[in-house]
């Protein structure tokens, strides 16, 4: 268990964030800044892309710092874990974090018939397998009372041809946070889900983004009438690791402004 004397507060200083060099990731980390919160992001190859959000969350007056992750190589996570302690120690002069969102990924389309085992493999390593044991190596760094977030797909509610492999990863993310929220209870950690529905952005090639006959078949199927962005979901985890927020708990939250309701 964490020794955090900053255990007893419901109010999130630091927060680390798991592929926080784009889209959704880089969305969250700066509304986090907004509100107050410093941010450790990680990236896997586009070290240029973290620099910027770094020196954005610096220009709000916020401490800020980009650690490299593989977040589908289980066997990084010891020297990550040790650069995060590293971090902590040098930069914030303590020894905990206040929250972690899991939101490293990648999507991949192949139908349910032409799916590969590789596919399948690299999909569950960095949605699922990464995640479970990325958090179980981070627990004795997460402060009692803190916070995490778990990054789902509303591809796990409704079913979209083309997607069987991710969004299985997806449902094994959404029942992981709920045994988390059940065995960490009694460090007062909060576990939850977000699941954003289709978001304009470069994921999976940038499709919902750059295909505007997708786009609109989308906008159509929602109930407010549009695709999602980035800002929805950043301000959306923003709000679940706000203070208001503390008694949500081992739930699922869709952002997705309403789709195949």
């Amino acid at each position: 268990m964490s020794n955090s004397t900053n255990s007893s507060a419901s109010h999130v200083s630091l927060a680390l964030v798991t592929g926080g060099s784009r889209g959704l990731g880089k969305s969250m980390a700066l509304h986090l800044a907004q509100r107050g919160v410093d941010v450790i992001l990680t990236y896997r190859t586009r070290a240029d892309e973290a620099r910027k959000v770094v020196d954005a969350i610096r220009a709000m007056g916020r401490k800020a710092v980009a650690l490299p992750l593989d977040a589908g190589d289980t066997k990084s996570f010891g020297p990550f874990v040790e650069s995060v302690r590293e971090a902590l120690a040098d930069a914030w002069k303590r020894h905990d974090l206040d929250a972690l969102v899991n939101n490293a990924g990648h999507g991949a389309y192949a139908s349910f018939a032409q799916t590969s085992e590789a596919q399948f493999d690299d999909l569950m390593n960095t949605h699922l397998k990464g995640p479970f044991f990325l958090t179980q190596r981070l627990l004795p760094l997460i402060a009692d009372g803190g916070r995490i977030v778990n990054v789902s797909s509303g591809l796990a509610r409704f079913s979209l041809p083309g997607y069987a492999a991710y969004a299985v990863m997806k449902g094994g993310v959404e029942v992981l946070t709920r045994y988390l929220a059940a065995e960490l209870g009694p460090r007062r950690i909060s576990v939850n889900t977000i699941a954003p529905g289709a978001i304009a952005t470069d994921f999976g090639g940038g499709a919902v983004r750059d295909n505007p006959e997708l786009n609109a078949m989308i906008a159509g199927q929602t109930a407010l009438g549009r695709v999602g962005v980035a800002d929805d979901i950043g301000g959306a985890v923003a709000l679940l690791l706000a203070p208001e927020s503390r008694w949500i708990n081992g739930q699922r939250i869709e952002a997705s402004g309403g789709i195949h309701l």
